[in-house]
């Protein structure tokens, strides 16, 4: 008897259809349907469909058949050539047993033929069960075959797809390529600055966002500018560091002052600019403050 089983997860899947056929997980057999999907921000999410069979109970409900079919033969054939109905039902049995060991027997001679292996230290051999590799549909779809300038529109057409439900007015938002590397995404509108938040913490937590989905999908950096608010940015930190690489060229190192989220990332695109020859890093203070350090590169474990 099959099942058609539907759960957000494939494990999940596969215990209800075992919860729900009464049968272990290792007799199962299993169709995948469908595969699940997490979607972009719960949008196009999909569970996953699989239709599940207990393989023990098909092999009982043959035997249960066959049973059957004996006896129905025994009773019309009682009185007629008994000896050759005996052979036939043995022969129905046997053949109904080696289908049955045909399995069993492919398994045990898999099992001595994985012993005969040297095992790994550092790999189990043994494994009762194991779930399908479920392969990531945008897996490797866009290396070397797609241009950043499509790159560039297909996440511009998503990103005005997902702030179109949003409550801020904002015009259409622009996405460019900025280098080889990273991708401008620029967000304009009678609303936008809303979308920059007290002390600049919307603006982190988007940026946040949308890094962790455009490098982990397409494997470039982003530059997020809202209202100016990152050009603003990098004029205020150039003001910051004129003294203070004044005083690194004289004395040959120093550091920054603990810098915040954006901050410190524009203050280390332009020391390693001005510095090429030093030692450039992001260092963490006791309070988890990030600050800058400028060294020499046989001394940058002094500080």
């Amino acid at each position: 008897m099959s099942k058609k089983i539907e759960a957000p997860t494939l494990e999940e899947a596969y215990k209800l259809a075992s919860k729900e056929l009464d049968c272990s997980i290792t007799d199962l057999e299993i169709e995948i349907v469908q595969n699940p999907s997490k979607g972009f921000l719960g949008i196009g999410k999909k569970n996953a469909i699989i239709i599940a069979t207990c393989k023990k109970k098909e092999q009982n409900d043959n035997k249960i058949e066959l049973e059957k079919k004996e006896d129905e033969i025994v009773e019309k054939t009682q009185d007629t050539k008994p000896q050759k109905l005996k052979e036939s039902i043995k022969i129905e049995k046997k053949e109904v047993i080696k289908r049955e060991e045909k399995p069993k027997a492919e398994i045990k001679q898999k099992i001595v033929k994985e012993d005969k292996e040297p095992p790994k230290e550092t790999q189990k051999v043994e494994k009762r069960f194991e779930l399908p590799q479920v392969k990531d549909e945008f897996q490797d779809f866009y290396k070397d075959s797609v241009s950043i300038e499509e790159i560039a529109q297909t996440i511009e057409n998503d990103i005005n797809d997902l702030f179109k439900h949003s409550c801020f007015e904002i015009e259409k938002i622009k996405v460019n390529p900025y280098d080889e590397n990273t991708v401008l995404i620029e967000f304009s509108g009678a609303d936008s600055a809303l979308l920059i938040g007290k002390e600049g913490y919307r603006y982190k937590a988007l940026s946040y966002m949308l890094f962790n989905w455009i490098n982990a999908k397409y494997d470039l950096q982003i530059r997020l500018e809202i209202a100016e608010f990152l050009k603003t940015q990098e004029e205020m930190v150039k003001n910051y560091l004129k003294p203070v690489i004044e005083k690194i060229k004289k004395e040959g190192r120093g550091q920054t002052k603990p810098l915040d989220g954006v901050l410190v990332q524009i203050a280390l695109k332009e020391l390693r600019a001005e510095f090429r020859d030093k030692y450039v890093a992001i260092r963490t203070n006791r309070q988890g403050e990030k600050y800058i350090i400028v060294n020499q590169f046989n001394k940058k474990n002094e500080q």
